[in-house]
């Protein structure tokens, strides 16, 4: 790419605060756009085309930065800049290995994200990994289903507990008691400390139809984003909706994002060793909220078998999305046989299983291993709770706190904090935490 130093030198000068000269950069746009549009594009590369979007993103710092504060260089620069961002955004475009929205990675890209990660497994290793759980939340299932009179037949169970939503206007309100509620169960439990601050200060806002399109559930942290029916869906859309996000499918997941899950994690994240923030993961981020639904369920969170089935259902949901986006990636999978996958084997509405497949492929915040990240990073505290709690070593509340406190570094690293390992410089992963 013969224009990455150009963009680079830009940039570089534009931070040390040089003056800026408006003719040449317009005449540097103008030669930047020529070697963009001449390079091959006979041989896509993800990588490369990632590549090219962090330069487009550079070169934009550079021309925002000028635009507008400088009447000369907007005068000179603005339609070269035009082209030149054009030229870029096709030739990343035209990089891409493209299945609908998505872009497979490849195995090479897997393995090499799987060791920066820390995860001392193979992307088929991890796969037969997720299955093995799905086999055991299916057994689970069919358990609750007796108890709810549909004998193994869970699929009729799961429908069942679908239509157990509150009417449309409703959701807040019981978002905000299962928060409460399970605030309560852990600080009554000795579980894990929560300043008080933190029960104060998260707050609740709703989904626009248009963020449902990605996302048909909840996001979280200090602000629970929450996903229900507006008046300008489809019918068809709306029953989805209510039936997607239902009672006992909230109960399992609101403490997922505020406490002790993603709200409790982000406020002591940002209080206690600060300085690690450029190493987070979403092995630590997402993992820390899943081992909470792991430690409910072995605790006896659920009160019928209907909050087991709520609570199954999501396990089904992070052991799927372990397989469907390495199988993706790995070429094994198409966009549509995902999709089919969660409709079929996990019991989603198909609405919500697009969506889901559609923000995990086409958006740019989800790095190739993110899906797989809440399940792993999940197991991952679990055995070294078993490690250290478990063996008497550390007292629960105790060890909830350390890991809250060093932020969200590899599990593995934190592993070594607090058993007070050594870590040298030459350190390489090799813990292997599934049994």
């Amino acid at each position: 790419m013969p224009f990455r130093n150009a963009i680079r030198e830009l940039e570089s000068a534009r931070a040390k605060m040089l003056p800026v000269d408006p003719a040449k950069s317009a005449a540097a746009l103008h030669t930047l756009a020529r070697h963009v549009k001449a390079q091959d594009r006979t041989k896509p590369s993800n990588q490369a085309a990632a590549e090219v979007e962090s330069l487009r993103a550079a070169l934009k710092r550079w021309f925002t930065y000028y635009n507008g504060y400088d009447p000369l260089f907007t005068w000179w620069a603005a339609e070269p800049y035009k082209t030149a961002d054009s030229e870029l955004t096709k030739y990343a475009e035209a990089l891409k290995q493209k299945e609908g929205g998505g872009i497979r990675v490849g195995r090479d890209r897997l393995l090499s994200e799987l060791q920066a990660e820390m995860i001392p497994y193979s992307p088929e290793e991890l796969v037969a990994l997720a299955n093995k759980e799905f086999a055991w939340c299916t057994e689970e299932m069919k358990k609750a289903s007796r108890e709810m009179g549909f004998g193994d037949n869970w699929r009729q169970a799961l429908e069942k507990v679908k239509t157990l939503h509150v009417p449309p206007g409703h959701q807040p309100e019981m978002i905000r008691k299962l928060a409460r509620e399970a605030e309560e169960w852990v600080e009554s439990r000795g579980l894990v400390s929560v300043p008080p601050l933190a029960k104060e200060v998260w707050r609740m806002e709703m989904m626009t139809p248009e963020r449902q399109l990605v996302n048909p559930f909840f996001t979280g942290g200090e602000v629970i984003s929450v996903s229900y029916p507006t008046a300008e869906m489809t019918q068809e859309q709306k029953l989805m909706s209510m039936r997607g996000n239902n009672e006992h499918f909230a109960r399992a997941t609101v403490h997922h994002e505020l406490i002790p899950g993603h709200h409790l994690q982000m406020f002591m994240t940002q209080r206690y060793r600060t300085w690690r923030r450029p190493f987070s993961t979403p092995f630590s981020l997402e993992g820390w909220a899943l081992y909470w639904e792991l430690v409910l369920w072995d605790k006896g969170f659920a009160r019928s078998p209907e909050d087991r089935v709520g609570m199954l259902f999501w396990r089904m949901h992070r052991c799927a999305r372990i397989i469907f986006s390495l199988s993706f990636h790995l070429g094994t999978m198409t966009q549509k046989e995902c999709v089919d996958m969660l409709v079929e084997r996990v019991g989603h509405e198909r609405d919500n299983a697009e969506a889901e497949v559609r923000r995990s492929f086409e958006s740019a915040f989800y790095g190739p291993l993110y899906q797989a990240a809440y399940l792993l990073g999940g197991l991952q505290l679990r055995s070294l709770r078993r490690e250290l709690v478990d063996s008497g070593k550390m007292t629960e509340r105790d060890f909830h706190d350390r890991i809250l406190r060093e932020n969200l570094i590899p599990v593995e690293l934190m592993r070594a904090a607090l058993r007070g390992d050594i870590v040298e410089k030459t350190f390489q992963t090799s813990w292997k935490f599934y049994e």
